[in-house]
């Protein structure tokens, strides 16, 4: 190929993600999950608009896989295990027992009401029944909720992408039908197992590994993660594991340890999962056709989001949530907050590739769900979070915390802003009773930095730096909360804060 010929692709592939990474700020502005843009691009981009086909469905199922891959590494290395440890339990509960009752739901919704044959029936349930990692994590973490909530319904995210790709392959292909009914699901949990125990290996022995080794580049430390992760998804697969619960829980894993350019590692990996959503949209964009669309389907799509919405997803998170006695609004707005995007629409093509009968209809009737109900949902889980209580005062704001890769030295720099309201407003320096071994270094206001001294006083729109032992984090990061919100006496009224340590996502005001 000239070079010439290169250029016309290059030069419309990068138009295209540069048009991508802009609509991000209208989709923050509005609320909604960048997909819906993404996949208006390629829907644009294809043969009912411009003209591009793009019907190759296996093609479009493997590059799927690794966009899913990418995207679930990312969620993984940037989820707080303090948020998440509390919540596992529901966390697997809505992955596995949720999963089955979405299904099942979905499956009788489908024969009896969709007059569908029991496969595709059944692939109805199994495609539509989990929630979408991709739309939770860029959605949910610009939502300020309750680290319960938002744990619960990440680890959720993370985990059911395993099952379903295992149920759906399984009816695609028809070895299901081969099998009792307890078969199938010993199947799916063997190999959730094995795919756990991989990423939960890998994942340790990874971050034992780049903690140790020293890389001539700090480049190369986000790099080796990503490999890391995506090894663990290849060598789950390669002994009948579950990739995907490899490739999270390995991502998990190294995530959450004490790596070399930690916060470096998770921006790199924010913007790997923002391609790879990008390219795994427009692909699906490409892959529908509106033209084959009729009002049959949108009525089907319609009818079948909201027994997903109003039906079958409120029961499953009644099932699981009940007996760990949830509260009712975190169990409404969990409800509420189980977004549908890329998941399902990528299981849609597994049937599509497979050559099921009825397939492509599936697949047309999952797009018009996923769009609509998406615009449905997505501009008012700020609003249900206000209404139901399971909000956060402030804003989610990451905290700047960056693992110095020096020998001998075992500390994390805190970047700290002071917010209008904050009560940290006309605290002094030495009223902030910081732990032993940690100190204020530096203190930026009005773009200009000087080193306090006990006696300075903080006020608002300063920026602070406080240089803090490892093993002081958690303690220094409560007590500054603690200020922030209670104010200088807050040591008095309580002399110790414990708990896990505050998410990064959210501001210390």
């Amino acid at each position: 190929m000239q070079g010439d010929e290169i250029g016309g692709p290059l030069l419309v592939g990068a138009a295209v993600l540069l048009a991508a990474i802009l609509a991000v700020r209208v989709s923050v502005r509005a609320g909604l999950p960048s997909l819906l843009l993404y996949l208006g691009m390629g829907v644009l981009l294809g043969e009912s608009v411009i003209g591009v086909e793009f019907e190759d469905a296996d093609l479009a199922y493997v590059l799927a896989v690794v966009g899913l891959v990418l995207i679930l590494t990312e969620g993984g290395l940037t989820t707080r295990w303090a948020e998440v440890r509390p919540v596992v339990p529901l966390g697997i509960a809505l992955s596995t027992v949720g999963v089955a009752i979405g299904v099942g739901v979905m499956s009788l919704f489908g024969r009896y009401v969709l007059d569908l044959d029991w496969q595709l029936a059944v692939l109805l349930g199994a495609v539509t029944a989990p929630t979408d990692s991709a739309a939770v994590f860029s959605v949910l973490r610009r939502v300020p909720l309750a680290p319960r909530v938002r744990g619960a319904l990440e680890a959720e995210s993370g985990l059911n992408d395993a099952p379903t790709l295992l149920l759906v392959t399984l009816v695609s292909t028809g070895e299901a039908a081969e099998h009792e009914w307890y078969t199938v699901l010993g199947i799916v949990a063997g190999e959730l197992v094995i795919g756990t125990v991989v990423g939960i290996v890998l994942g340790g022995a990874g971050a034992q590994l780049l903690a140790r080794v020293a890389l001539p580049a700090s480049g190369l430390y986000p790099l080796a993660a990503l490999s890391l992760c995506v090894v663990a998804y290849g060598a789950a697969v390669t002994v009948h594991g579950s990739g995907f619960a490899a490739v999270y829980i390995a991502a998990l894993v190294l995530g959450n340890a004490d790596l070399p350019h930690r916060a470096a590692t998770r921006s790199f990996a924010e913007g790997v999962g923002w391609l790879a959503q990008i390219g795994l949209f427009v692909m699906l964009g490409l892959l529908a056709s509106p033209g084959r669309i009729d009002w049959e389907t949108i009525g089907a799509g319609l009818f079948a989001g909201a027994v997903l919405t109003l039906i079958a997803r409120p029961l499953s998170v009644a099932a699981c949530a009940g007996p760990l006695r949830v509260p009712w609004r975190e169990q409404t707005y969990l409800s509420w907050a189980g977004l549908r995007g890329a998941v399902p629409i990528v299981l849609a093509t597994i049937p599509l590739a497979e050559g099921v009968p009825g397939a492509t209809g599936l697949f047309d009737l999952v797009i018009v769900l996923t769009v609509v109900y998406t615009l449905v949902q997505g501009p008012t889980l700020p609003w249900a979070a206000d209404r139901l209580g399971v909000s956060t005062p402030g804003e989610p704001q990451e905290l700047d915390v960056e693992a110095a890769p020096l020998e001998g030295i075992a500390a994390d720099l805190l970047h700290v802003r002071v917010l209008t309201g904050s009560k940290l407003h006309g605290v002094e320096v030495a009223e902030l009773r910081l732990p032993v071994g940690t100190s204020v270094s530096l203190v930026v206001r009005a773009g200009n930095s000087f080193t306090p001294d006990p006696r300075t006083r903080l006020t608002y729109g300063d920026d602070v730096l406080v240089v803090t032992p490892r093993a002081s984090r958690d303690e220094t990061e409560a007590r500054l909360r603690a200020v922030a919100e209670r104010g200088r006496l807050a040591g008095w009224e309580q002399r110790s804060r414990t708990g896990p340590r505050p998410s990064t996502r959210r501001r210390l005001r």
